[in-house]
């Protein structure tokens, strides 16, 4: 498992006192077959790969944590449209132009000339801001048994800064780069379906602070603004995930929410989305799209 899945596991998990939380070990995941000159290619970060979802692939590198039950999956599966699934937990976007690690392409050469379609989820690894201040909030809520914004107070603007001065550049290029390789392709890029809910408290479902509740919330609307932002400059279509998301957030009970919580998680892999997420995340994009 790569750094960023593994400082959010070993980091939320560290952060809640002992006996408070269970997390299983990270498993792998899984995909389809492979067609050779595919006409949908699926991008992205642990998101896209519904890492912690199982099953999982035994053709995918161990590595990047794909399941057979990721969104581009279930949108392969519901417009019987053949896919190439290069999806990859902890994927960052210089990850498409570069390896991730040995035995993993650089995702952009699963894309072609030929592509009709290619959807992604990628930017919160970038910069490890994202990922980082949820593990760091998580540590200082734990500190304080959930009461005050001690993450807030302690780190300000400074995650929301960088994802406007170097994760949206960053976003960007990758969009741009994707264009490139396929220049009649439709492309998509998915925001991140909410993981704290809009007001209330999530402690010790997470262990967050109630004041870096709203923290955390706007640090997200400012990455899926980012993301919105990107493909506007680019000419890909971005699938809001802000509405059909809202109150299926990582707080709310099994079989409500489409992301894992900490404490009580269904799955191996925290603040990750179930399968009732991905399969969610899946039916926006079609919706979004047109497709079917």
């Amino acid at each position: 498992m790569r750094r960023h899945l593994t400082a959010l596991s070993l980091g939320l998990a560290a952060a809640v006192t002992t006996g408070l939380v269970t997390t299983a070990p990270a498993s792998t995941a899984t995909t389809g077959s492979t067609p050779t000159d595919p006409l949908y290619v699926a991008l992205g970060d642990s998101y896209s790969a519904a890492s912690g979802v199982l099953p999982v692939s035994p053709t995918a590198p161990p590595q990047c944590l794909r399941s057979t039950r990721n969104y581009p999956q279930v949108i392969a599966a519901t417009t019987a449209t053949p896919v190439r699934d290069v999806t990859c937990g902890a994927a960052e976007t210089k990850d498409f132009r570069e390896s991730q690690g040995p035995g993993i392409a650089p995702q952009l050469d699963a894309v072609s000339s030929s592509t009709e379609l290619v959807t992604m989820t990628i930017g919160g690894n970038d910069s490890g801001v994202f990922i980082g201040a949820i593990t760091r909030c998580g540590t200082a809520g734990a500190s304080t048994a959930g009461r005050g914004s001690p993450c807030r107070d302690r780190y300000g603007s400074s995650f929301e800064d960088t994802i406007r001065t170097t994760t949206y550049p960053a976003l960007v290029r990758a969009l741009q780069d994707v264009r490139a390789k396929a220049p009649d392709a439709r492309v998509a890029i998915l925001g991140y379906p909410w993981i704290v809910p809009s007001s209330g408290r999530c402690f010790p479902q997470l262990p967050i602070a109630d004041g870096d509740v709203p923290y955390l919330r706007s640090l997200q609307a400012t990455l899926n603004d980012a993301v919105a932002r990107a493909a506007a400059a680019t000419g890909a279509t971005y699938v809001d995930l802000g509405g059909v998301s809202e109150g299926h957030d990582a707080c709310q009970p099994i079989g409500t929410r489409w992301v894992e919580p900490v404490v009580g998680t269904t799955n191996p892999v925290i603040v990750h989305p179930n399968a009732l997420g991905e399969r969610r995340m899946a039916e926006q994009t079609i919706s979004v799209l047109g497709l079917g």
